[in-house]
């Protein structure tokens, strides 16, 4: 055996050890105890297995058909060991490491959507609003087969994003295999630099409010406060209700999750983790202060819906803070920690559990809705389809003599202009959102009941 080639491996491993912590994703930054903790642990090697990887590294690094690189052999063997592990475990090279410090900071180039492994292809979780996949027609659950020319299978999900993410202005042909479709489609994207906003809001009807949660980044929570106190001024007086949209949300820093359940909670359990190491375990309670005082919330979910979206739904629903509706969510009930190595790379380990606060683990479960809003399509049916005669259709009937004239006309659709377009606009976008519809009568109907009980 090669002496030197072992004492490559034992680096290796001692990279992975005692690699600082830190976290991104579904998790916070944890605190050096975590890698004192790791240190003081008795790690029992398997000599055996050691030799037989030992044995085959030489064996490939001596008689492959190609020179091959060492580095880059044994950077594979570290993928390969990772991916194998759970489709959200994986071995970041130092440039994507770098990406996704960017993506969560809520900006970096690509296509515009939150992907992870099935069965050896990209699976996508949630196109990210006002992107490129998601004005292509991506959708929640897609399986992405081929890459321009390139077959995905065979491929790291590392190698996949590389191949997605690019030059500003490039396309990419992305063949796609999607449920109800009895052929794969074909969908070219043209890639732009992502600036994911977070956060969205407006108001809808009757003094209820809309708040739009796209990705759960670092200042969500913060700018939620800021848009619901937006919308009351924008009101002229406290909202009677709210739609908390978290559609296609993939998830985001766990911290932001938790700000936001806080937001709309005076106390209580909002989130806990489990694992085998001592910073695995978290609690995180809510502190006194609903933004809302109380008044009715529905909480949009659908299949895309995942991650930091489903503690934020899991909290407020144990909570019966909210009525959440939709569709279950996706179901990745997992905490990813990034253990940063010494030569710039990292790896992307999942090292917990997160339940909600009545102690359901939603892995692979989902939160499944209150109220179960099917996917449908809905279309407005012209008037002049449904074949309706009114009084001023006949012939020869009554003019109004009471109706305003001309003038007065003139000047309240001056006046009323500008309300007069945000109510079509508004009435276009209920029209085509079949399931923010829904969500706006279900908090109608919940306003009425409480005013009725007081």
């Amino acid at each position: 055996m090669n002496t030197s080639a072992l004492k490559k491996v034992m680096l290796i491993s001692s990279g992975v050890v005692l690699g600082a912590l830190i976290a991104v994703g579904t998790t916070v930054w944890a605190d050096k105890e975590t890698s004192t903790a790791v240190q003081n642990n008795e790690v029992t090697l398997p000599l055996q297995e050691l030799r037989a990887f030992v044995e085959v590294f030489e064996r490939v690094s001596h008689d492959y058909v190609d020179e091959i690189d060492d580095k880059k052999l044994l950077e594979g063997a570290i993928s390969g060991m990772l991916s194998s592990l759970d489709p959200h475990s994986a071995y970041l090279p130092p440039t994507d490491f770098k990406e996704m410090e960017e993506h969560t900071r809520g900006e970096f180039g690509g296509l515009g959507m939150e992907v992870g492994m099935e069965d050896g292809f990209v699976k996508v979780i949630s196109p990210i609003d006002d992107t490129p996949a998601q004005k292509a027609g991506v959708k929640s659950g897609d399986l992405i087969i081929k890459l321009g020319k390139e077959p995905v299978k065979g491929k790291t999900l590392s190698e996949a994003v590389k191949i997605m993410r690019g030059k500003p202005g490039t396309k990419l042909t992305l063949t796609i295999v999607r449920k109800g479709e009895d052929a794969p489609i074909e969908v070219e994207l043209t890639r732009a630099v992502i600036k994911v906003k977070s956060l969205k809001q407006r108001l809808l009807k009757d003094n209820v409010g809309y708040a739009r949660i796209s990705q759960f980044q670092v200042r969500t929570g913060h700018d939620l406060v800021k848009s619901i106190a937006k919308l009351e001024k924008e009101n002229g007086a406290p909202l009677d209700g709210l739609v908390l949209d978290l559609r296609n949300n993939p998830g985001g820093v766990l911290n932001a999750a938790v700000q936001v359940s806080d937001a709309f909670l005076d106390s209580g359990l909002i989130v806990y983790t489990e694992g085998r190491i001592k910073n695995s375990k978290m609690r995180f309670e809510a502190e006194k202060g609903d933004i809302m005082h109380g008044k009715p919330i529905v909480v949009l979910i659908n299949e895309g819906s995942a991650s930091a979206s489903e503690i934020v739904a899991g909290a407020l629903q144990d909570q019966k803070r909210a009525i959440i509706a939709g569709r279950t969510s996706f179901g990745k009930g997992s905490v990813q920690t990034l253990l940063q190595l010494n030569n710039g790379a990292a790896i992307k380990v999942t090292t917990a559990r997160y339940f909600t606060p009545s102690g359901r683990s939603i892995q692979a479960e989902g939160i499944k809705p209150d109220l179960e809003i099917e996917l449908v399509k809905v279309e407005k049916v012209k008037e002049d389809k449904l074949g309706n005669i009114k009084e001023s259709d006949l012939k020869g009937h009554l003019e109004n003599s009471h109706s305003d004239s001309d003038k007065d006309k003139l000047v309240k659709n001056e006046a009323k202009e500008k309300e007069a377009e945000k109510a079509k606009e508004l009435d276009e976008l209920l029209d085509k959102d079949y399931e923010l519809n829904e969500a706006l009568r279900l908090v109608k109907a919940m306003t009425l009941a409480q005013k009725m009980a007081k």
